[in-house]
């Protein structure tokens, strides 16, 4: 009985938090754009009201935002049947992430990019390419902190409506439609930022571990063994040598398509 009690407690005090930040997104600000790449040393602010910071929209409209976005994080691919959601994250890159367009251009597969903000702010020419060839844009936040699900939520917030705002300078018109946290560190905090914002929280299904460069037969055995249904599977175009990542996509997109298997994007809404 007692154990059952405290569970519900933490039940309720989880949803109010996710209410109570929901509430906040309805009526704040969103962060202004970082100017350097050297954001990640920042102290979060104490409060978004704090920085000067210009409104997200109607109140209206941000809550009818967080109405149609789900806040579970996304690991299916759009469509019925043998669909495949391929995603890129951690870049741009200026040498990897044009060798990554043209694999995809030439296996004609449109793939979500998942954008770190100072990249984006960087390199703006390589997200318009990115956007030019119909692949979707998410927000990897501003600087990639693995640690931001220990952080306050005041600096949740500014990650992530900084990152999402550096990517839409880049590419003025064009919608980020996903939000992934670094590392795949959410919290209810952060789903719901990026659920009002019209973000889905994005994660994956099949994680081949190409970031750590395993070797071309490691990546590509895993993932190519027992795909779940409807597969996210992660990829990167940033980091560091993503030779392997290259190679391994030149093999894996050929063996999806020969078995049958389509190309979508990840799911925005509940299946």
């Amino acid at each position: 009985m007692g154990t059952n009690t405290s569970s519900a407690r933490r039940r309720r005090a989880g949803s109010a938090v996710t209410a109570a930040v929901l509430g906040l997104l309805t009526a704040a600000v969103a962060p202004a754009v970082a100017a350097t790449d050297g954001s990640a040393g920042r102290r979060p602010v104490a409060h978004p009201a704090e920085a000067g910071r210009r409104p997200v929209g109607h109140p209206a409209e941000s809550a009818r935002g967080a109405s149609r976005i789900p806040l579970g994080i996304s690991r299916l691919a759009q469509g019925p049947g043998r669909t495949v959601a391929i995603t890129i994250d951690d870049g741009p890159d200026p040498r990897w992430t044009p060798q990554v367009l043209k694999v995809l251009r030439e296996n004609h597969v449109k793939a979500t990019f998942c954008m770190i903000g100072t990249r984006a702010q960087k390199y703006p020419e390589l997200v318009r390419a990115v956007a030019a060839d119909g692949h979707q844009l998410c927000d990897h936040s501003v600087d990639h902190d693995v640690t931001m699900d220990h952080k306050p939520v005041a600096y949740q917030q500014q990650q992530i409506l900084d990152g999402k705002t550096m990517i839409e300078k880049a590419v003025p018109g064009v919608a980020v439609n996903y939000y992934r946290a670094p590392g795949g560190a959410f919290t209810p905090d952060s789903r719901a930022i990026a659920a009002a914002s019209g973000m889905r929280p994005l994660g994956w299904s099949v994680d081949p571990k190409d970031w750590s460069r395993p070797g071309l037969p490691a990546i590509v055995a895993a993932v190519e063994d027992k795909l779940p249904q409807q597969p996210t599977v992660l990829f990167h175009d940033g980091g560091g040598d993503r030779s392997e990542t290259v190679a391994a996509l030149k093999e894996y997109l050929p063996w999806l398509t020969a078995r049958g298997y389509t190309f979508a994007f990840p799911a925005r809404s509940t299946p």
